[in-house]
């Protein structure tokens, strides 16, 4: 068996869902979960690009954010151990949220199966 096999069988089960509006942990963005990862799954080159003492554990869920700070939006790629739940209830502004999107009456978001034809 190789590493990564073994990695992706040691993988955690997720803690968050698709769809559900996260924080980041430490730095000020929040976003809604649009995939989820059991490992990371990103390139060498992203993974080095973190400065080492930050770097979290590859064997845990990462997940791809639309995210959105005070200044922009952008797509967010986030370990596990960096997210918390947003709880405040606010809509997030990412405009390819609503692509993917609907929020039902209690701020939830689900998939829109329409805006994936």
């Amino acid at each position: 068996m190789s590493g990564t096999d073994r990695r992706k069988m040691e993988a955690r089960t997720a803690k968050f869902r698709i769809g559900q509006v996260v924080r980041h942990r430490v730095y000020p963005f929040r976003g809604v979960i649009f995939d989820v990862d059991p490992v990371f799954s990103n390139s060498e080159e992203w993974w080095l690009a973190i400065p080492e003492h930050l770097r979290p554990s590859k064997d845990q869920p990462f997940y791809h954010l639309f995210a959105e700070n005070e200044e922009t939006e952008y797509v967010a790629y986030v370990s596990e151990q960096n997210l918390v739940s947003d709880e405040s209830g606010q809509p997030v502004r990412h405009p390819q949220a609503r692509e993917f999107f609907r929020r039902d009456r209690k701020g939830r978001y689900r998939i829109d199966k329409a805006g994936l034809n």
